[in-house]
């Protein structure tokens, strides 16, 4: 139908309509924390359109709009969705065969294209939105662990170097620690010049052989992209979509700093997954010039899931942060709880 230019009361109406429906439109893109309300208002006013207008093209919006929301939420919601705007749209059906009963009835070959044109992608939309943006998401989290599986590789590159590191060079300095001290015991000649050579030397040697050790120990530490890659199968099994940012940089960050950071990150993903009811965790990796920071967002509703009495998740990511002379943070809102997590870069 058109409304331009409005002739009557009923034009004004209706473009009025369209102008809330823009605004709720937005709305929905704009602020997620409104949506409860927002999404079924929206869909009310493409529904109106639907029935009392027998105008089908508003309705497409949020067949595509709100399915691309839904999709990274359990299948359950998107099944709630359709079914609602399936009852909208065929209900709308009874007044538009009634208005075109004689068009029907004159040639139905016409009036069977009518319809379908009418109706075709209305009622396919949903369906394509929801399996376009379920396509989408799934090869974003592909993606992720491919990235994730390359920086595994790389791991086990590294796991390699360590054992050589140790096998070779630390037998090595061993083998120099006990000769010195043997020579030192066989040496007769000069020996408060001897003795002194000979103890920095197996000193040096020592303190070569604690450094060797010390690589081997970073080395085998929990890497970031080892529990990433661990818990976003987790996730996955909850039907809870995991995304990140700053994810590649995150993983050239120091191995201690990694580990310390994978400690903690795995406490908070367990506390979500049991607790917080989410449908959704974003991971943030920031640096800057003094800190690193991760922040998890989810949106879940559970606002006591870290604060329950002789809660370990809580206790055991603010011992690591503390640890690393850092700083943990948990702040709770409409929009779900975010834990932040901050190391110092000294």
């Amino acid at each position: 139908m058109v409304y331009i230019p409005a002739k009557k009361l009923s034009d004004w109406f209706w473009l009025g309509m369209v102008a809330f429906f823009t605004l709720v439109y937005i709305l929905v893109n704009e602020k997620p924390q409104w949506r409860r309300v927002t999404i079924p208002l929206e869909l009310f006013i493409a529904g109106v359109f639907a029935l009392f207008a027998l105008n089908y093209y508003i309705i497409i919006f949020p067949g595509w709009q709100i399915t691309v929301l839904l999709a990274s939420r359990p299948k359950k919601y998107f099944y709630e969705f359709l079914g609602v705007y399936y009852i909208l749209l065929f209900t709308s059906l009874i007044p538009f065969i009634q208005q075109n009963t004689a068009t029907f009835q004159a040639d139905f070959q016409n009036g069977l294209i009518l319809f379908t044109l009418n109706l075709w992608f209305p009622i396919s939309s949903p369906i394509l939105s929801y399996v376009f943006s379920r396509s989408i998401f799934r090869q974003r989290q592909l993606r992720q662990t491919n990235r994730r599986l390359r920086a595994l590789v790389q791991r086990n590159e590294r796991e390699r170097i360590a054992r050589d590191l140790h096998d070779n060079l630390g037998q090595s300095f061993s083998m120099i620690t006990i000769k010195t001290e043997l020579a030192q015991k066989l040496l007769q000649k000069a020996p408060e010049q001897v003795s002194q050579e000979l103890d920095d030397i197996a000193q040096t040697s020592r303190a070569n052989l604690q450094m060797v050790r010390k690589i081997v120990n970073d080395l085998h530490q929990k890497s970031l992209s080892e529990t990433l890659l661990e818990q976003s199968r987790h996730l996955a099994e909850v039907e809870v979509f995991l995304t990140t940012t700053g994810e590649a940089e995150a993983l050239e960050w120091p191995t201690l700093i990694q580990s310390r950071f994978a400690a903690a990150l795995t406490e908070a993903i367990t506390n979500v997954i049991r607790h917080a009811h989410a449908h959704q965790v974003q991971i943030e990796f920031t640096t800057t010039a003094q800190i690193y920071q991760v922040k998890i967002q989810d949106d879940g509703r559970a606002q006591g899931q870290f604060q329950r009495a002789g809660s370990n998740g809580l206790q055991g990511m603010r011992a690591r942060m503390l640890e690393g002379n850092g700083a943990f943070d948990l702040t709770h809102d409409r929009h779900g709880t975010r834990v932040t997590l901050t190391l110092p870069k000294e």
